[in-house]
């Protein structure tokens, strides 16, 4: 009996979200990013001023939730079409999946894009946003994305993706042939980086061993000065130094 109430207000939350979605990406694809003010999409998604807060915090947070909704049209699709490819063609037919889940939104992206390009400050937000997106997407290529090499290649690959945004944009052709070309193209640049990371990682495995030891270690003897008996005459921490 409890369930219910919670579950309801869960997908009605869910529902409006949805909408306000939507509606930012809808007027997206009619004026500039910067002349849409929220009360505007509240009024295109018939929600409220304070349904508009409860979900969203900005509208950055909006973008940030179409983003998310479209990792989601990706990461639902069966494993199984790709498990037996390489790791390359794997990534290759996720991000090409991506596109296919952003095509009904190609104008509004278009506007977005460009309004990215007129606002560094806003870019520099939303390219967290797009990290955090395509470390999913390596997960679904079966690409590792941890430690300070993985970090590099989602960064690596955020700005690749905005590349390949930008040719998809203007890409007429029925099949995306230019789409698929630059694609390709930085996948193999990608490919070659990617490389040089891993190399430089595995070099500086050891050193980062000896480090970690060392902090360690300086850590614990840190601990122990501290928790010795304090001689009379022995200033406190704070004087120091």
């Amino acid at each position: 009996m409890t369930k219910e109430p919670k579950t309801a207000a869960a997908a009605a939350s869910t529902d409006t979200r949805a909408k306000i979605v939507d509606a930012l990406m809808a007027l997206a694809a009619e004026r500039r990013f910067e002349e849409i003010a929220i009360r505007d999409i509240c009024a295109a998604a018939k929600v409220s001023l304070a349904d508009f807060r409860d979900a969203f915090p900005s509208k950055g947070a909006v973008l940030a939730g179409f983003t998310r909704r479209i990792d989601r049209a990706v990461l639902s699709k069966p494993e199984e079409e790709i498990s037996q490819e390489a790791p390359r063609e794997r990534l290759f037919d996720v991000l090409m999946r991506r596109l296919d889940a952003m095509a009904p939104y190609r104008e509004a992206l278009r506007e977005i894009t460009a309004w990215l390009r007129r606002d560094p400050v806003a870019a520099l937000a939303m390219n967290q946003s797009v990290v955090n997106s395509m470390r999913f997407m390596l997960e679904a290529a079966g690409i590792d994305s941890e430690g300070v090499a993985g970090a590099i290649k989602l960064q690596g690959l955020a700005l690749a993706w905005a590349r390949i945004v930008a040719v998809w944009l203007d890409d007429s052709e029925p099949e995306l042939s230019k789409t698929m070309a630059e694609l390709d193209r930085e996948l193999t640049r990608g490919e070659r980086a990617v490389a040089g990371v891993d190399r430089l990682d595995r070099l500086a495995s050891p050193l980062k061993a000896v480090a970690r030891a060392l902090f360690d270690q300086r850590g614990r003897a840190l601990e122990a000065f501290r928790r010795r008996p304090r001689q009379p005459d022995e200033p406190r921490d704070a004087d120091a130094f």
